[in-house]
């Protein structure tokens, strides 16, 4: 099974490095720009709520049916949202957090485990009935984040957390199946694509 981790086109907090999180930010206009209609013709594709989300799988996939999941959401960085390091270098808080490898919890937010129990569960779902039904591809459009623990978790070859955060306007295909899946639970990268223009297949 082909299975597609993809992101969401730019917004001005991906250009301005801010928190995002679970806020609600659009596309900027130069996102929203550099995006095309992706060469793969799913008929189901699995989106976060966020409007940047639902905004990209609207341009890259037109014809499909997008179906919101509401763990695909983004990290909640809690106090940090809408913020960016610059701002945060002197506080207590950010610096500590930083200090823990950004894996204690976010004040007001989750911590890392947390964010990537609930994505993970949500992704476990997905592929399990996707192959319980025959289905020869998975598609999901949704965060870095999103990426990020996934490919943590399961992807071969073994890479960290901050290795897996693919482009705006794409992602990792990845491939596994029902056999591998239920012994290994890994899948298999195969490339990266980008769904902007200049970018790549």
């Amino acid at each position: 099974m082909n299975i597609y981790l993809l992101r969401h086109g730019e917004t001005k907090y991906n250009k301005q490095k801010r928190y995002q999180g679970t806020l609600d930010i659009p596309l900027s206009a130069e996102g929203l720009a550099r995006l095309q209609k992706a060469p793969i013709s799913p008929r189901v594709v699995y989106i976060s709520p966020l409007i940047r989300a639902r905004r990209t799988a609207e341009i890259l996939f037109p014809e499909a049916r997008l179906v919101e999941v509401e763990d695909l959401k983004e990290m909640c960085f809690g106090v940090f949202q809408g913020r960016n390091y610059i701002e945060m270098e002197k506080d207590p808080d950010y610096l500590a957090w930083v200090g823990e490898d950004c894996t204690g919890r976010c004040p007001g937010g989750e911590t890392k485990a947390e964010f990537t129990q609930r994505t993970c569960e949500a992704f476990c779902r997905l592929l399990e009935d996707a192959l319980a039904a025959g289905e020869e591809e998975l598609v999901i459009l949704a965060h870095g984040g999103t990426q990020m623990a996934l490919m943590e978790q399961y992807g071969l070859p073994k890479k960290d957390y901050y290795s897996w955060c693919g482009p705006n306007g794409g992602g990792y295909l990845v491939t596994t199946d029902d056999n591998r899946w239920h012994k290994e639970h890994t899948l298999e990268y195969q490339r990266t694509v980008c769904y902007e223009r200049g970018g790549q297949e």
